[in-house]
């Protein structure tokens, strides 16, 4: 399963996965879109193994729906990348009374990722990629404003939902020791993809740098390893560039906040 799975890197995973044979659920907003980029998969693949689902991350009952709707139709998720993302211009609260940047980019994933732990673990060995960012780097997990209602920034607010992935993928990587599931969140580079297209003045300055940035094909080669490859089978509760471990910021380490994070996510989340 891939959400954001109809354009960017989400859409390049679910092809390489889906070349590899895999059967895909690509998990998308927009129904057009997302139909448009399964009949390109299965044309580019010929695997005709490849679902559409629809589910808006912006609200936790959606999630909650793709979960249920995904239950009731398999009994097995070898693979969960949870990289749909977004950065706004302005702070936008959702139905569920979140800021919009923290939910879709963190605390849906979250949900979902809880919402399908007992399919991964009965699908053993099986994989979490949280598609994570280097932004993360300048991310602060400001617990007394975590939906950003005195002091909003895009970038704070999407330099928080990351480090929120990576905070999450070493709590759960502690969780899940002994039961064949792994989590590991990764950094796809800076990719030229329609992100930042919400980004208000930030986003015009995202798209005058997007000739310069990698393509949406190089910037998924992380997370297809990271999905796929043999050689990081077992490994978990790492910090992927490049292909490669690296170390992730000094407050993604922080145990007591992953910890505090992990209780906030549960009330939030309602799970």
């Amino acid at each position: 399963m891939v959400t954001g799975a109809n354009s960017g890197i989400g859409e390049q995973v679910a092809l390489a996965l889906a070349g590899m044979g895999s059967s895909i659920v690509m998990v998308c907003r927009d129904p057009a879109k997302g139909n448009v980029s399964k009949k390109g998969i299965i044309e580019k693949t010929g695997n005709q193994s490849v679902e559409l689902m629809i589910a808006d991350l912006s609200s936790l009952a959606s999630v909650r729906e793709l979960a249920d709707a995904f239950k009731r139709t398999h009994d097995r998720l070898h693979i969960l990348v949870n990289n749909a993302g977004l950065i706004l211009g302005k702070r936008i609260v959702t139905k569920d009374n979140l800021e919009e940047t923290f939910e879709v980019n963190y605390l849906s994933h979250f949900l979902l990722t809880m919402l399908l732990l007992d399919t991964l673990k009965a699908s053993a060995p099986s994989r979490i990629v949280n598609v994570s960012s280097g932004a993360h780097y300048s991310g602060k997990m400001d617990f007394d404003d975590l939906q950003e209602e005195k002091n909003y920034g895009a970038m704070r607010s999407y330099c928080q939902s990351k480090l929120a992935q990576v905070l999450f993928t070493r709590e759960l990587a502690k969780k899940l020791e002994g039961t064949g599931v792994t989590v590991n969140a990764v950094h796809p580079g800076a990719v030229r993809t329609k992100w930042g297209d919400e980004g208000g003045a930030l986003g015009v300055g995202i798209k005058l740098a997007r000739p310069f940035m990698l393509s949406p094909e190089k910037g998924a080669e992380t997370p297809i390893y990271v999905a796929s490859s043999p050689e990081v089978a077992g490994i978990t509760g790492k910090y992927w560039e490049k292909k490669k471990e690296k170390t992730s910021s000094k407050e993604s380490y922080d145990e007591n906040e992953a910890r505090l994070l992990w209780v906030v996510s549960t009330k939030l989340a309602g799970v």
